[in-house]
């Protein structure tokens, strides 16, 4: 059971790129399902004059805010092994049963699409929806990187991750695959962009599309929005839907806007919140809403964006495992943990490879959209 939990690692670490670049770093307490826990996220503080006084001034106070990340997701994936495959896997290192890889694989792929899915609260925003970027030049990169400059995101451990045909694109351009320009051959030895313009590049089989509400000719009440609101009405007029995770902007301000709450029947009106809150105060009267069409979301992120939590699951099974032998590995360079169980039957052994994780987006001004 080591032994297979090892190569089962060393597998992930191969084939898991969203896992791999997100933030893991929280304690590492035995869970069960549906329990939490806290992220805090930093506090802001404003800098004033000292004046000399005979007492001290009162400290801040400010209660450090905390996101919980839920511990929802218990993923699991079986296969059968017959006794001649756990010869082979006793005797050879470097063995393991195609269907066992299968199995491990399965757990790794939901648990990096299911980290995909918290795009959906993702504000920044460059590129063209529905055009592959870097078909001729590196300014989408540069773009992106002045949105997360803006947005106050710190510079280092930067991740920027594009689906293939985005990739195919960059590894093309000469500043990224020329080593006269980039001062890396990496490119043309590897294939691989490496760390360029800040970033670290990396490709992924996971990168989603956002398919966009049809929300057309969409406008704001008349109530008027001061700056800071989170949440508008709309007024009943125009076709279509607004969808969460939708990109929207308001007219008199170029700010993007991540909807995050309120699928609506544009012709219905209703109400729509959005992060972050307005950048600007909208009048009292009708204001026009865009949508950003359906896009590929390559994604540019700091790790501190999302939250990943993998534990093991608590030992309930210690004075009870039913006939099976159960095992829990953690890797110690990605952090996540696999579970194994196996169950003994006629001739043959059911192997059963389990993951339990929570996942979350806890700093959405961290990251961007690279659409495609």
């Amino acid at each position: 059971m080591p032994k297979i939990l090892a190569r089962g690692h060393m597998l992930l670490r191969k084939t898991l790129v969203m896992p791999r670049l997100v933030n893991l770093d929280y304690n590492a307490e035995a869970r069960m399902p549906g329990d939490t826990i806290d992220v805090p996220l930093p506090v802001s503080y404003t800098a004033v004059d000292v004046t000399p006084a005979g007492t001290p001034p009162t400290p801040n106070q400010t209660t450090p805010e905390k996101v919980q990340v839920v511990m929802d997701k218990h993923k699991h994936a079986d296969c059968v092994l017959t006794d001649p495959d756990l010869m082979k896997i006793d005797k050879d290192k470097h063995f393991l049963p195609m269907q066992l890889e299968a199995a491990i694989d399965a757990c790794g792929k939901i648990m990096s699409t299911d980290i995909w899915s918290e795009y959906k609260g993702v504000f920044g925003y460059a590129g063209t929806a529905g055009t592959t970027p870097f078909a001729s030049a590196i300014t989408q990169a540069t773009d992106v990187r002045k949105g997360l400059n803006k947005q106050l995101c710190p510079k280092g451990t930067r991740r920027f991750v594009l689906d293939h045909d985005a990739e195919a694109n960059a590894l093309n351009l000469a500043p990224f695959r020329d080593a006269s320009q980039s001062g890396d051959g990496t490119v043309i030895t590897e294939g691989e962009i490496g760390r360029k313009l800040g970033f670290d590049w990396y490709s992924d089989d996971d990168v989603p599309t956002h398919t966009a509400g049809t929300g057309a000719s969409a406008t704001t009440n008349t109530a008027g929005y001061a700056a800071g609101v989170k949440t508008v009405t709309l007024a009943s007029a125009g076709t279509g839907t607004i969808l969460v995770g939708d990109i929207i902007t308001f007219a008199g301000h170029s700010q993007t806007y991540a909807v995050t709450a309120g699928d609506a029947d544009v012709s219905n009106g209703g109400t729509i919140s959005f992060y972050p809150g307005l950048q600007v105060a909208l009048a009292a009267s009708a204001i026009a809403i865009t949508l950003k069409a359906s896009h590929v979301v390559n994604l540019a992120f700091h790790r501190d964006a999302f939250a990943l939590a993998t534990r093991p699951i608590a030992d309930a099974v210690s004075f009870f495992t039913g006939g099976s032998t159960i095992s829990s590995v953690t890797d110690p360079k990605t952090s996540v943990t696999l579970r194994l169980e196996v169950m003994r039957q006629y001739k043959q052994t059911v192997w059963d490879v389990d993951l339990m994780y929570g996942k979350k987006l806890v700093r959405p001004e961290l990251a961007c959209r690279l659409a495609g």
